[in-house]
This record gives C-alpha cells, sequence and structure tokens, in this order.
C-alpha cells in the first residue's frame, strides 16, 4: 500500500486540500494497521484456546464463510476473502480437517466448499471474541454505535471509490 501512496503523492494536483491529503494519507495508514491487528487479535484468541495451527488469515475465512456452501471464486466475489493465495489457503484448510469440499456434478474443474464440525468450532471462536468485543468497545474504547455506524458510512463509500478505481481505471 505504501507504493500505491507514493505513486498517488506524486500525481496529486498543486491545487488539493493539504488537509484532505493529510487525512486521507492517515486514514490509509489506520486502515491498513487496522487489519494486521485484527488479524493479531484473532491469532492471539487462537493461541489462547490451543488451536495454533490455523492462522489468522484462515480463521476469519472460517468466520466468513459461516453456514454457506461456496466456490472459491465466490469466496473473493463476496468479500469473504481478499488475496491472491485463496486456494492455498482453502487446500490447506481441507488437508487440517476444516473444510468439506464437493466437486460440482456439472463441472467436475467446480468444487464447493463448506465448514466442517471443527471449521464450525474454529469459526465460534472468532464469534465469541467478537462478542465479548462487542460487551466493551463502548465503555473502554468509547466508541459508541453512531460512531461505527458513521465509520461504516465512510468505509463503504471509500470500498466503492476504489472498486471504481478499478473498474473504470480512474
Amino acid at each position: 500500500m505504501s507504493t500505491a501512496m507514493n505513486a498517488a503523492r506524486r500525481s496529486a494536483p498543486e491545487t488539493q486540500d493539504p488537509n484532505l491529503r493529510s487525512e486521507y494519507v492517515q486514514s490509509l495508514h489506520m486502515i491498513e494497521r487496522l487489519h494486521r491487528l485484527l488479524l493479531d487479535v484473532i491469532k492471539d484468541e487462537f493461541d489462547r484456546t490451543g488451536s495454533s495451527d490455523l492462522n489468522a488469515v484462515q480463521a476469519l475465512l472460517l468466520y466468513n464463510m459461516g453456514d454457506n456452501e461456496l466456490t472459491a471464486g465466490e469466496l473473493k466475489s463476496r468479500g469473504y476473502y481478499m488475496g491472491s493465495n485463496v486456494s492455498y489457503n482453502l487446500k490447506k484448510l481441507v488437508e487440517m480437517g476444516y473444510i468439506d469440499y464437493e466437486r460440482s456434478e456439472s463441472d467436475k474443474r467446480s468444487v464447493r466448499v463448506s465448514l466442517s464440525a471443527k471449521g464450525r468450532q474454529a469459526s465460534e471462536v472468532v464469534h465469541r471474541l467478537y462478542q465479548r468485543q462487542l460487551g466493551s468497545v463502548e465503555t473502554v474504547a468509547q466508541v459508541s454505535g453512531d460512531e461505527l455506524k458513521g465509520l461504516n458510512k465512510a468505509l463503504g463509500r471509500l470500498e466503492r471509490f476504489w472498486t471504481d478505481q478499478i473498474r473504470f481505471r480512474l
């Protein structure tokens, strides 16, 4: 992401509001740090529960899948998994017994995946972590529901903006 920010910095118009630029770059850094920190929090939770064979990205993938039966392409298109190595992680999760898979009857190249009983247990670890955090996010972090609503609105707009940047090569 730092390379993208450097490129944006080089091509930014001189008439740009310096405050907007500063806030935008700060937001980019914060989003990046928060994602890494979330993965650290999830990994720490699995280490505490004795399930350290699973990495945080894999645990988050299991949580996001929930009760759905999906293909690898659907995992990416629905936003459940970001990254180019979804096939690798699915293969590892199948090998470790967290995911069941079934070849499509109509297209033998296509595989549908769903959580095994072990995968549902791992998903439940993430769910309990989120529930525990939800119990204290307002009092400890002093983040209200209204603030989260505004944050989600802004992040949704950024997501659409970045999607359009890719889609329309802006």
